[in-house]
């Protein structure tokens, strides 16, 4: 699995990349923004060159505009603009760029299929539905973004859950408290009905590492070319946990990579492995 990092703070990013386990970058228009606004006198322009000159791995740049037309071009802007500082510049556009009922859902996703008619690589962000991703990858997405994350944040709150972000959210224990209506006595027609009454999954999406594993299923099942970016990744669980279903990339904020190499164990021992080490083993070294 890749390790890409979910910031445009260079400094978050220069510190990672140290580390010798990011592989790319992830940036968004906010991140963008915070980073700038703490450089003042820094050009944005100047500062995304500097991201893309720290990585040696793709660098995922949005796009703003919300019709295809507007999103093709401004790709093509962001390509043609930035692409040539390290070649690894990805363009994010949003699966669906429909802020209302009624509004066109197709923009994003006939904006992929032309940019990558024009090979210009895309990564389809604010993936929320296995279909979304499905289509995404028709489209020829070069990679395809589900929100682990935010999909949690919109069960936990169906639910009226209290929780911090950065909570890992269970879909065990989701699918125990369907389970529990299973064991009243009703007829075959009750129950069915009480079931359909009583589910708390998405569409039969029970967390935002249950999307992520239908959609690795679906892309394993046709040999789209699509990568998965497992995205909004709140905690190490929820990397570990994607790992292991095999996704192709997780972009992770800076802090969970930290996460994911601590563990109270390990520090204990190396106080005791420093604490014990003797003279005779201290001249080994000189």
């Amino acid at each position: 699995m890749q390790i890409f990092i979910d910031t445009a703070d260079l400094n978050e990013i220069r510190e990672a990349y140290s580390w010798g386990i990011v592989d790319g970058v992830t940036t968004n228009p906010s991140l963008i923004k915070k980073a700038v606004d703490r450089r003042p006198g820094l050009s944005m322009r100047d500062y995304i060159r500097d991201i893309c000159r720290s990585v040696e791995g793709p660098v995922s740049l949005e796009v703003k505009g919300v019709s295809t037309e507007q999103m093709v071009q401004e790709a093509e802007m962001l390509y043609e603009r930035f692409n040539p500082v390290n070649g690894n510049v990805v363009v994010k556009v949003p699966v669906s760029t429909a802020m209302e009922d009624g509004q066109p859902l197709f923009e994003g996703i006939r904006a992929i299929k032309t940019l990558e008619g024009r090979g210009i690589p895309t990564n389809a962000t604010l993936v929320m539905t296995a279909e979304q991703a499905l289509m995404a990858a028709k489209a020829g997405a070069t990679y395809a973004s589900p929100f682990l994350g935010r999909v949690d944040d919109y069960l936990r709150t169906k639910l009226d859950i209290a929780f911090d972000k950065s909570d890992y959210y269970d879909p065990l224990c989701a699918r125990h408290l369907e389970e529990q209506t299973w064991e009243e006595e009703a007829s075959g027609a009750e129950l069915y009905d009480r079931l359909m009454r009583s589910d708390i999954s998405d569409n039969g999406i029970y967390s935002g590492v249950d999307l992520v594993d239908s959609i690795v299923t679906i892309y394993d099942a046709y040999g789209f070319d699509t990568q998965v970016i497992a995205a909004s990744v709140r905690n190490a669980r929820q990397a570990r946990e994607v790992a292991e279903m095999g996704v192709d990339i997780a972009t992770l904020p800076f802090e969970v990579i930290r996460e994911m190499l601590t563990h109270p164990k390990t520090l204990e021992g190396m106080q005791l492995f420093t604490r014990d080490v003797v003279p005779e083993y201290e001249e080994l070294f000189e």
